[in-house]
C-alpha cells in the first residue's frame, strides 16, 4: 500500500480547510497517541474512518511533504530526558511544510499531566540556524513551562526528519488524526535510515478520552506505541544512546530495515 492508496482509503471524506482546522481543532494543548504498523494495514480503518472524518485539503492537495530539524546539545540532553523518562522536558524543532515553502521553529514541553503543549513563531531564516530572536523565543517558552533555561546551552542541528502527511479532523470529538508515510531520518554525520513501508499514525485529543480512530486502531489490535519521530529515529541510527524505552519499535521496525 503506497500514499496514492491511502489517498483511496480516504477519498470520500469531506475536506475541511486550514483556517476552519485550526478554528476547531488547534490542539496546542492535547494528548497524543501514537501507533506505528505496516502501511497496507491502514487501509480497512481508514475505509471506516472516512464516513466519520473530514479531510485536510489547501489549494486542492491533500497530501503534504514535512520536514523537521530537531535541535539539541553536543551531549543530547533534550533525547536523554525522552529516553530516560524525565517527566518534565522539551524539544526545539524547526518544521518546513514543503509544498508551500512556510517555515515555523517550535517548542514542545510536557507539563504535570502529561499534556504535549507545543508553541511556535514564524521562523524566517534557514531551517538549521537559531539567530538570537529565535533563542529568545526558546528560553521563553522553556522557562514560562517552568523548566530550566536554554540561554546557556549549545544547541546545534542533531536529526533532520522528512515524511508525507494526510491529516483528518473528526467531528464528533473535535480530534485530529495524522497518517505519516514516506519517513526517512538523517543525522548530522549524513547517516539516514528510510522506512517505506510502515506508517505513523497519531491521534491528537483534547483529553484523555479517546476518539473513534483509537477505538478503530484497538480493535484491529493496535496499541499505541512509545515512538518519538526524534527519540526514536535518533537511537537507531546511534546505538551508543539509551533506548530501553523504544526497544521494542526499534527491534520491530528500525532495526529489522536497516
Amino acid at each position: 500500500m503506497t500514499m496514492a492508496d491511502i489517498r483511496g482509503s480516504t477519498s470520500g471524506a469531506e475536506p475541511i480547510g486550514l483556517a476552519e482546522l485550526l478554528e476547531l481543532a488547534a490542539l496546542q494543548d492535547r494528548v497524543d497517541r501514537k501507533y506505528v504498523l505496516p502501511v497496507a494495514a491502514l487501509t480497512p480503518i481508514l475505509i471506516t474512518l472516512q464516513g466519520r472524518a473530514r479531510t485536510l485539503e489547501i489549494d486542492g492537495r491533500r497530501d503534504f511533504d514535512y520536514e523537521s530539524v530537531y535541535f539539541d546539545t553536543p551531549d543530547v540532553s533534550c533525547y536523554r530526558q525522552s529516553a530516560l523518562r524525565r517527566r518534565r522536558r522539551f524539544k526545539i524543532r524547526t518544521r518546513t511544510y514543503v509544498d508551500s515553502a512556510q517555515r515555523w521553529l517550535e517548542v514542545k514541553t510536557r507539563d504535570h499531566r502529561g499534556h504535549t503543549v507545543k508553541q511556535r513563531q514564524e521562523h524566517r531564516h534557514q531551517a538549521t540556524e537559531l539567530p538570537e530572536t529565535a533563542r529568545e523565543f526558546i528560553d521563553h517558552v522553556v522557562v514560562d513551562a517552568e523548566l530550566a533555561g536554554t540561554w546557556e546551552l549549545s544547541l546545534e542541528p542533531t536529526l533532520t526528519t522528512t515524511y508525507r502527511r494526510r491529516t483528518l479532523f473528526l467531528p464528533g470529538s473535535a480530534s485530529r488524526v495524522t497518517v505519516d508515510t514516506d519517513l526517512r531520518w538523517m543525522a548530522a554525520d549524513g547517516d539516514h535510515m528510510d522506512l517505506p513501508g510502515v506508517a505513523i499514525v497519531e491521534t491528537k485529543t483534547a483529553t484523555t478520552r479517546p476518539c473513534e480512530a483509537d477505538r478503530l486502531l484497538w480493535r484491529a489490535g493496535c496499541r499505541p506505541s512509545l515512538i518519538s519521530k526524534y527519540g526514536t529515529g535518533l537511537a537507531a541510527l546511534r546505538p551508543d544512546l539509551p533506548s530501553n524505552k523504544w526497544h521494542r519499535v526499534l527491534n520491530r521496525y528500525f532495526w529489522s530495515a536497516s
